[in-house]
């Protein structure tokens, strides 16, 4: 960059001054834009200019796409980083984010391995003053982590996400104990570190914006959180905190139930493993890597799981009743003979009667 200003201290430096910016006017490039040309001949016509750089349409250009890249990366602050919170960082960083992580243990050298910084003190992290605030924290931890922050060190538009597998819980949380000049995005990556470990395509990221200001830069805020998981090819499904629990209870919960009740038989992988008994290995160890505290806090906070462990009772009865149903009394004779009838039949007059109703709508 050459500043006229700059050398017009003294005559000979002036004219120096001058042989150079002739020199450089005329070397400008044929292809520039029209204004650049018009430049070119009011210098070549003498007339004094601050500053001449044959490079700066295209400076320019590399300033605006370095701002608009400035303009939408995030300071990010995850609070808990245990397997869930790791697994979040990686992506935030992977896209170019800042993150900050906190915990009770030390993950200091893991969270600079994968280029985040640690925190152990969260009233340092909190003077970094993050654009998004995550909690990743256990369920039944949330309230008495939320407490624990420094709220007042926070910039008073922070936005508040939490990526708990319930909503309606850490909702009514947020709302009682943040500030209203805080902002509110409950979210649910319905996959983990196991199941998303390859790739998210086409994995279901359900949110709720509960409370989000109006000025502009704060909705771009959220929508610039939320094209994370956009970019690497979630699903976004929009739905309320109250419907999200709803459904959960019917296919997280279950799927959770299901995957221990396995895990209590101790299955193993046999040598004639069918298609059928491989999905049901990997459901028990998909459901065993996580903590019996994540599935203590799906039954603990979703109001609707009672329900479905009801009908899951209800259920499985039905189905030994119409199986023992079958067991007509002639073909029992046929296949165990008279001489064991006595022994079967005091077993036999505990399984349960066959005129039971069906299950009851959900």
């Amino acid at each position: 960059m050459i500043s006229f200003s700059s050398l017009q201290s003294t005559p000979a430096a002036r004219s120096a001054s001058s042989r150079l910016l002739h020199h450089n006017v005329h070397q400008l490039p044929s292809f520039l834009p029209l204004q650049h040309h018009h430049h070119r001949r009011r210098c070549s016509q003498g007339l004094r200019v601050h500053a001449i750089d044959a490079a700066q349409p295209y400076d320019y250009e590399a300033r605006l796409v370095n701002r608009l890249n400035q303009s939408t990366r995030l300071k990010i602050a995850i609070i808990g980083f245990g397997n869930f919170g790791r697994f979040l960082a990686k992506a935030f960083v992977r896209q170019g984010h800042t993150v900050f992580t906190h915990s009770r243990s030390n993950y200091r050298s893991v969270a600079e391995s994968i280029g985040a910084a640690f925190f152990s003190d969260p009233h340092d992290l909190c003077e970094q003053h993050p654009d998004v605030m995550v909690i990743c924290t256990s369920i039944i931890s949330t309230e008495y982590v939320l407490k624990s922050l420094p709220l007042q060190r926070l910039r008073r538009n922070t936005l508040f996400v939490d990526v708990l597998s319930v909503k309606e819980f850490p909702k009514n949380i947020f709302l009682q104990i943040l500030p209203p000049h805080f902002d509110i995005l409950c979210t649910h990556p319905m996959f983990g570190p196991e199941s998303g470990k390859h790739s998210w395509q086409n994995l279901p990221f359900v949110f709720d914006k509960v409370r989000i200001g109006s000025e502009a830069s704060r909705l771009a805020r959220v929508e610039n959180f939320l094209d994370i998981f956009k970019k690497e090819g979630c699903r976004m499904v929009e739905m309320s905190c109250e419907e999200h629990d709803r459904y959960a209870a019917g296919t997280q919960f279950i799927t959770h139930t299901t995957g221990r009740i396995l895990e209590k038989l101790q299955l193993e992988s046999t040598p004639i493993n069918t298609k059928g008994y491989e999905t049901l290995l990997d459901l028990v160890e998909n459901t065993s890597g996580d903590s019996f505290d994540l599935y203590y806090g799906l039954f603990m906070y979703n109001e609707n799981v009672m329900e479905q462990l009801e009908r899951l009772d209800l259920a499985f009865e039905a189905l030994k009743k119409e199986l023992f149903g079958h067991l007509h009394e002639v073909l029992r004779k046929q296949l165990f003979g008279k001489s064991e009838e006595g022994v079967l039949r005091p077993v036999l007059e505990k399984l349960p009667k066959t005129d039971s109703p069906l299950l009851p709508p959900q």
